[in-house]
């Protein structure tokens, strides 16, 4: 879909063909990095739907999804669940540690992992995958170490910005498009 790649450079499209695995952090990505309490505890966070819908579609292409996130959170934990992610982590403080045990048991280099964070925790994984990402609401010595900074904010359609790229880089989006053409 030439539609999509015509926001990216040459270098972006070329990285996001390699891609066979997209890692990303929660808070700040998936959501907005808001977190609400109620008034007896209950925690509260939005996610984009966007997001979600896209998720099988990478898995049923051969394309690992996963979260390496900070927080430790129920909701967030039910999320992934739900999204039935290949892999998700939480509590981490040490990201790139978690990177490298992904890239050891999933036989990964980092060419083949697009991974998207926000924040300074994500700075040293941003840098090692082969196509590291942020979105535009992302802090600018965040954004400086990016290859891509989206379109998107956090909890906007950020990893669907990065899935249509890597599946149509690799000209797999439109078949999945069309598809919904010709179901029953």
């Amino acid at each position: 879909m030439e539609e999509v790649l015509v926001r990216y450079s040459k270098d972006q499209i070329q990285k996001a063909r390699k891609i066979k695995a997209i890692i990303f952090d929660v808070d700040g990505v998936l959501t907005d990095g808001g977190i609400i309490y109620d008034n007896v505890g209950n925690e509260f966070k939005k996610f984009n739907v966007k997001d979600g819908q896209i998720i099988s579609h990478l898995k049923e292409q051969g394309i690992l999804v996963g979260a390496i996130t900070g927080r430790k959170s129920a909701v967030v934990k039910r999320r992934c669940e739900e999204l039935k992610l290949n892999f998700h982590f939480h509590g981490v403080k040490d990201k790139l540690a978690v990177y490298e045990k992904i890239k050891a048991e999933f036989s990964l280099n980092n060419h083949d992992i697009s991974y998207i964070g926000d924040d300074i925790i994500d700075l040293q994984v941003i840098v090692e995958s082969g196509l590291g990402v942020c979105p535009s609401d992302a802090k600018l010595y965040v954004q400086k170490y990016a290859d891509l900074i989206c379109y998107s904010a956090g909890g906007s359609g950020v990893v669907r910005e990065v899935a249509d790229l890597v599946l149509a880089s690799k000209g797999l989006l439109e078949n999945i498009v069309k598809g919904y053409f010709s179901r029953t």
